[in-house]
């Protein structure tokens, strides 16, 4: 998914926690809910990530230089990874905390209609976030499950928010039915176990997108699709012998680095193999733009083998 898609998703998300979290606050000290104060560290957990995230897309577009020779289109990955983590600590921590302490130190909650005009409100604009999230989304899934294209994307920006919006909604839900529970039946522990509920929703989502974004961290190859693509390019070209060995990675969402192993004919002179290498990354890059670098070792077949045996020997040795 483009960047643009990202940034949209991004700041949409981010002007609605910020409302969402102050008037989140005002409420909870008006009325002491503790489903409410959780809800209302959720938003500000969630405002400070869009920004982390904002932060991501902006440091991932600087162009490479002697230091970072490859770009740094991972930093995005990794204010993704921070994000979850928060999520986690911050977000889930507090809110599990603040549950507790109101189930031990149980206390009605006070004018509940500001509470319930406030979660009704915070519905609405969650809701809102979300479906842009969500439209973003499906433009690159396609006929993909929900959770399989989660897995499959390569820009953690768009995906992040639409969990984090997601577990928001759920969050408002349980606040929600927490309240109507204390005020109705007159438990008041019950606004504390809401709270502890939305802490485990919040938990259990940031477990997911840690996971999810540590893939993206440690490398990731390019799409199966690409990569039999590129490999038939190669194989069709008339002076190539044999493909000896494919590997991609992801860099960034678009930015792809494909390394390649190629056997030419034995009969090519050194001008000819140059000839079809220039040619080979032109193909390439006109058919995927992601591919932003291309490198190419010319390699004989049987050497290539014996590198590959020499290889794992050493990553089974023991020693």
């Amino acid at each position: 998914m483009a960047a643009t898609g990202s940034r949209k998703v991004i700041y949409a998300a981010l002007a609605g926690n910020a409302l969402i979290a102050v008037t989140k606050f005002f409420a909870a000290a008006y009325t002491g809910s503790s489903a409410m104060m959780s809800e209302g560290i959720h938003s500000l957990v969630d405002t400070g990530n869009q920004g982390l995230l904002l932060h991501g897309l902006r440091k991932a577009r600087q162009p490479a230089d002697e230091k970072h020779p490859f770009g740094y289109g991972a930093e995005l990955y990794f204010w993704s990874f921070v994000v979850a983590i928060l999520i986690f600590a911050v977000g889930s921590g507090i809110s599990i905390y603040e549950g507790v302490q109101k189930i031990l130190h149980p206390h009605p909650v006070t004018s509940p209609i500001v509470a319930y005009v406030v979660l009704g409100l915070a519905i609405v604009f969650e809701a809102g976030a979300w479906w842009i999230a969500y439209k973003e989304f499906s433009k690159v899934r396609g006929r993909q499950g929900l959770l399989q294209a989660v897995r499959d994307s390569k820009d953690p920006a768009v995906f992040t928010v639409l969990f984090e919006d997601t577990a928001a909604m759920l969050g408002l839900l349980v606040a929600l039915t927490g309240l109507l529970a204390a005020q109705y039946l007159g438990l008041p522990w019950l606004d504390g176990a809401a709270s502890v509920a939305i802490g485990v929703i919040l938990a259990a989502t940031a477990a997911f997108l840690a996971y999810e974004t540590k893939g993206l961290l440690v490398g990731e190859a390019a799409a199966p699709e690409v990569v039999e693509t590129i490999r038939a390019v190669v194989e069709a070209t008339p002076t190539v012998s044999r493909l000896n060995e494919i590997r991609t990675l992801h860099r960034g969402p678009e930015d792809v680095l494909l390394a390649l192993s190629i056997d030419f004919q034995d009969n090519l002179t050194v001008g000819k193999v140059e000839e079809a290498i220039y040619a080979l990354e032109i193909a390439i890059k006109q058919r995927f733009p992601i591919v932003r670098r291309v490198f190419i070792e010319v390699q004989a077949t049987r050497h290539h083998e014996e590198m590959l045996a020499a290889s794992k020997s050493r990553d089974t040795d023991p020693a």
